[in-house]
């Protein structure tokens, strides 16, 4: 069985998809306090070191097959400064680069926004790949989406990096091809229970009125100043970090009952993540941590491609 050490490990999405693929996860590294209190109680049986990965000590890491992480995307989303490598947060790219060139496994999985082909003219994507070729990877890459790929209802297109040391491996590994979405979001979202109150509207709301008239439909929206913004595509709008800001970035629908926020459950559900996943910090948490996630089941069919190489 080939083995996975998963670094910006968040809550363990990556980890769920390399399993359910055949994969042994034998190390996991996380840096953020509520997400490695997530991680543990989702993923008992796997060694987290909660650590700053610049503090991990690669010498001490056990051997494994592939590395794999979803990077800090801040430095490259359309939704931070896009500043790049020169970000304190982007250098951490080089922390990946001293593990690879200590532990030289097999092969890698990357993910980050697919916005980071365009940041500073390109430049930071060619450098990244650059630096991964200097530590003797061939790479492929591509930007894969939830709905398009990973069959989930979630309008979410993430840039997607694989390498592997063996420049063969690399020429017979393929990305997965689109599939047919067959999973809805009435399969998620259950608009016939009433939840609990705090997810609601309050009727009394100034902005009630607005948000009454709007929302004609089963389609989800997103709240704006002074407008909703529906997502006409028939899938959720991209699930963002910034829902724990609060709960006001948080997706918005029409059930049985009222006009109330996606639960923090459903927000994992439009991830793919397992229904038993359990939550056990406040929902400001959550809903960083799911915004902050990968869909699960698109991971999956990238490392049973990577598999099948391996």
């Amino acid at each position: 069985m080939n083995t996975v050490a998963s670094f910006f490990a968040g809550i363990g999405g990556i980890c769920y998809g390399f399993e359910h693929a055949g994969f042994k996860v034998v190390y996991a590294n996380e840096y953020d306090k509520n997400a490695c209190i997530s991680y543990r109680a989702n993923h008992p049986n796997i060694s987290l070191e909660e650590n700053d990965i610049k503090q991990v000590d690669a010498t001490s890491l056990p051997d494994f097959d592939v590395f794999t992480g979803g990077f800090p995307c801040q430095p490259y989303s359309l939704a931070g400064k896009k500043e790049g490598l020169t970000d304190v947060r982007g250098t951490l790219f080089f922390d990946i680069i001293r593990i690879l060139n200590e532990k030289k496994p097999k092969a890698f999985l990357l993910e980050n926004v697919k916005n980071i082909l365009s940041t500073n003219n390109g430049d930071d994507f060619k450098a990244i790949c650059e630096h991964l070729k200097v530590a003797g990877y061939t790479i492929k890459y591509d930007v894969l989406a939830g709905d398009t790929h990973g069959n989930v209802p979630q309008c979410r297109e993430r840039m997607f990096i694989v390498g592997f040391k063996d420049a063969d491996k690399t020429d017979s590994f393929k990305f997965p091809k689109p599939i047919k979405l067959t999973v809805t979001i009435n399969d998620i979202v259950d608009r016939s229970v009433k939840v609990e109150n705090k997810y609601y509207y309050n009727p009394n709301s100034q902005y009630y009125d607005m948000m009454k008239t709007a929302m004609i439909n089963e389609n989800i929206y997103q709240m704006r100043r002074v407008y909703m913004r529906e997502n006409k595509s028939g899938v959720c709008p991209t699930l963002t970090a910034n829902m724990g800001c609060g709960g006001h970035n948080v997706p918005v629908i029409v059930d049985d009952f009222g006009i109330r926020k996606l639960l923090p459950m459903e927000c994992l559900g439009f991830q793919g993540f397992p229904s038993d996943f359990k939550i056990i910090v406040a929902n400001a948490h959550i809903y960083k941590q799911a915004g902050n996630a990968v869909v699960v089941p698109l991971i999956k069919r990238i490392a049973e491609e990577i598999n099948k190489v391996l």
